[in-house]
């Protein structure tokens, strides 16, 4: 029997005193895969920046989403929830101010934080919600959407890639910040996502176009024929593999999206650079905490397949890395327990000295940082995802640390609201971490089957 620890929550006082926690900086990707980074052990990856934090910082290698697609994913980073508690399913749907008020940015910014958001906000973001965003920070630089159908807008005098162009706003903020009071700064880069239906999807900052040239780029392991023919039908004929098409289906295609990619990678790289530089240079480095995420992973052609959404390792294994600038002789520490994206806005809480109000499912990461496991930390945890159920085949299921239960649910809305399934998986991360041999349909495995599907059942009532 699998023993999934319920999530436990904190309860919040009456109203949050007077912060005195220091700056904090969190910065996520789009789109990046948890093992494209150099201190993460990729073979050709550019990311110095990091992996100079990462050498004195708290590295959580089993980091995961709750649910794989930027819109629902960046709501859960603002509220610490699931998805089926705070609803928002796209680009256009708003958090209501209601439940604003509970989200780690308005309590820090209620205690006396300076706030700001630069970048991709994904959330209710469409141009008529602008006003809303602006008033909710005190330094507001949001674009909707994609921000930007392309990474070079043509009405930017200084042409400058989306990456850089967030980049130096982050160094206004810094420069412009108030400094006799902590800030909190979350930077939304839209990199490395693809610009869809570009005639280049993944288009670099002109400064890195000739990086990897003439660099054999590594293919992922499950980019094959095999990986794909064991897929389900319906996720074979589902959008990732229309997007895969113009990007992975031949030799050609698939080195040059791949080098794009990395170059991408980079450019986010360059840029945490510049923050942390400046950061020094003010000397507010020395009361800072940066916390560098991802909102999902990234298939580049595993399994025959593009971007995100199953539940399947490369799209919901993310890259989470701390590091505390206030501790100067700090050194790496890595994590093998389990961490959320629901852990983002507890943990950031946490650092402000703030309790974390009884709304929010995710559990504070502080400890860690501590170098203390807690005794009842989780062991488990339910994925969702629901979004677009024309094009993205629907999903729930359990991950342990041992093994994943998949629950393909049927696409009709009655069906995905019940979690009615059309097909089940089972895979032994242990003895299978490629997720390449299903056990579901093992005669000697049927009572363990009835316990995960009560796994799943019960941690789907529990948060709801």
């Amino acid at each position: 029997m699998i023993s999934l620890l319920v999530i436990g929550m904190l309860v919040a006082g009456q109203a949050p005193p007077k912060a005195t926690g220091p700056n904090i900086l969190l910065i996520h990707a789009d789109d990046l895969r948890y093992n494209t980074l150099g201190y993460a052990g990729d073979p050709v990856a550019i990311t110095p920046n990091l992996d100079k934090l990462a050498r004195k910082g708290t590295n959580f290698s089993n980091s995961f989403v709750t649910t794989a697609i930027c819109g629902v994913s960046r709501a859960t980073l603002f509220t610490g929830q699931w998805q089926r508690r705070h609803k928002s399913t796209g680009f256009g749907q708003q958090l209501p101010e209601a439940q604003w008020k509970s989200t780690y940015p308005a309590l820090l910014r209620q205690a006396g934080y300076h706030t700001g958001f630069i970048g991709k906000i994904g959330v209710g973001d469409t141009p008529k919600q602008a006003d809303e965003w602006i008033a909710r920070f005190d330094y507001y630089r949001g674009l909707p959407g994609q921000a930007g159908a392309e990474f070079i807008d043509k009405g930017d005098p200084q042409k400058r890639h989306k990456t850089a162009l967030f980049g130096d706003q982050a160094l206004e903020f810094l420069k412009s910040a108030p400094t006799d009071k902590p800030f909190v700064l979350q930077v939304s880069f839209n990199a490395p996502h693809a610009r869809d239906g570009q005639p280049r999807e993944f288009t670099p900052d002109p400064r890195d176009e000739e990086l990897f040239n003439g660099t054999q780029m590594p293919v992922p392991f499950l980019a094959s024929a095999k990986a794909f023919d064991l897929l389900p039908s319906f996720v074979q004929d589902s959008e990732g593999r229309k997007r895969w098409k113009p990007r992975f289906s031949d030799p050609e295609k698939n080195q040059a999206t791949l080098r794009d990619y990395y170059r991408l990678v980079t450019g986010i790289d360059r840029e945490v650079g510049r923050m942390v530089e400046a950061l020094e240079a003010s000397a507010r480095s020395k009361n800072t905490v940066l916390l560098f995420t991802s909102d999902n992973g990234f298939a580049l052609g595993d399994r025959g397949m593009a971007d995100k959404w199953t539940f399947f390792e490369e799209s919901i294994r993310v890259p989470l890395l701390i590091a505390d600038l206030r501790d100067a002789d700090a050194s790496r520490c890595r994590v093998e327990a389990i961490a959320l994206n629901t852990d983002i806005a507890p943990t950031i809480l946490g650092l402000a000295g703030l309790p974390i109000p009884k709304t929010i499912q995710g559990r504070s990461l502080v400890p860690f940082m501590k170098r203390y496991l807690p005794m009842d930390w989780r062991q488990g945890f339910l994925y969702e995802h629901a979004s677009g159920p024309k094009a993205i085949p629907p999903s729930e299921g359990i991950r342990t640390e041992r093994f994943k239960y998949i629950r393909w649910l049927k696409p009709d809305a009655e069906s995905i609201k019940a979690g009615d399934f059309r097909q089940e998986q089972l895979f032994d991360l242990d003895a299978d971490p490629n997720e390449l041999t299903d056990l579901s349909q093992l005669p000697k495995n049927a009572e363990f089957m009835e316990q995960m599907r009560q796994v799943w059942a019960r941690e789907r009532k529990l948060l709801n």
